[in-house]
């Protein structure tokens, strides 16, 4: 299956995403919607270090980058879809600007660079988003006042973690986009 990346200097090239069915690829529609969001938001997107967190085909940190996010870092477990990713970027000719790491979200260390952005798209029912935040809280992966962007199946519910904020949530088909905040923590 291909994607196509939707705007920017990229725009309407294709992605390949990994084979099999591990990986749900965010629907062209609700991409659309998200970066629509971001590129009116705050912090902008334009200049942005942006992270894609159970990023499957990194067609969100592509996405990133073709409308002028200056770096993006992709992470997934799956092997498949790290190979990919790393082939996706080599595609494009985005070696300096996008970084790809093998990890579990769940389980991330400590941060080396802070990101403004962060989309974070786990298997659907999983229960991975919370963990996954907790991880990025506790590492210090975000910027005070990161934006983030999580989605989910329309079913799928969230307790925001501490020291993140809902702003906002949105319905595209079968998936949910949900908005938070980091907020600086508290002391």
């Amino acid at each position: 299956m291909s994607l196509r990346i939707i705007a920017g200097r990229h725009r309407g090239r294709r992605i390949t995403t990994p084979d099999g069915l591990a990986t749900r690829p965010t629907s062209e529609r609700a991409r659309e919607a998200l970066f629509g969001v971001l590129e009116r938001g705050s912090p902008p997107l334009r200049g942005s270090r942006f992270l894609d967190l159970f990023a499957g085909s990194g067609a969100a940190a592509l996405e990133a980058i073709s409308r002028g996010a200056s770096e993006a870092l992709c992470i997934d477990q799956a092997t498949a879809a790290v190979a990919a990713i790393r082939a996706n970027v080599e595609a494009l000719g985005e070696r300096e600007t996008v970084a790809v790491l093998r990890a579990d979200a769940c389980r991330l260390g400590p941060a080396s660079t802070r990101f403004d952005i962060a989309f974070l798209d786990p298997p659907y029912g999983s229960g991975l988003l919370a963990p996954a935040l907790a991880s990025l809280a506790s590492g210090v992966w975000l910027t005070a006042g990161a934006q983030i962007i999580a989605e989910v199946a329309t079913r799928d519910r969230l307790d925001a973690p501490p020291g993140f904020r809902l702003e906002d949530e949105r319905a595209y088909g079968a998936a949910r986009l949900l908005f938070l905040r980091s907020e600086p923590a508290a002391g």
